[in-house]
């Protein structure tokens, strides 16, 4: 199995919880985060750490989806619903519960997507978001 170019099956995708697609969603997020800051020239060698923890905080991806909602397909946005919709567990102190179910909600988006090799899509959608 290749990881880097996933296309699992609509019934591979469902036997996943929303909280397994939001893990997932949130290694992919951070990687495309830190492939742009490298790339962007953003931070520092030392402050690489400081920015991605900047745009990977619940609060940052709160904001960030908001961007790309009008964006999602109906489908799209039933995944996203679904993962902001999960009942989270705990909630970190620097971020309202809204906050922390939205970036679920983004993360598991992300997951999803790259589960069915949707490259194209995840970087559409991610260049949205970080468009200043």
């Amino acid at each position: 199995m290749d990881y880097f170019h996933l296309n699992a099956s609509r019934d591979q995708i469902a036997g996943i919880s929303n909280l397994g697609l939001a893990h997932l969603g949130d290694a992919v997020f951070e990687v495309m985060v830190r492939s742009w800051l490298c790339l962007h020239g953003k931070a520092s060698a030392r402050g690489l750490h400081k920015a991605t923890v900047r745009y990977v905080a619940a609060p940052a991806q709160a904001q960030a989806v908001e961007r790309i909602l009008p964006l999602l397909s109906e489908e799209e946005g039933d995944v996203y619903r679904r993962g902001r919709n999960t009942s989270p567990h705990s909630v970190p102190q620097k971020a309202s519960r809204a906050e922390y179910q939205s970036a679920t909600g983004l993360e598991a988006l992300f997951g999803w997507l790259y589960l069915q090799g949707r490259t194209e899509r995840l970087n559409e959608l991610f260049a949205h978001m970080m468009e200043e």
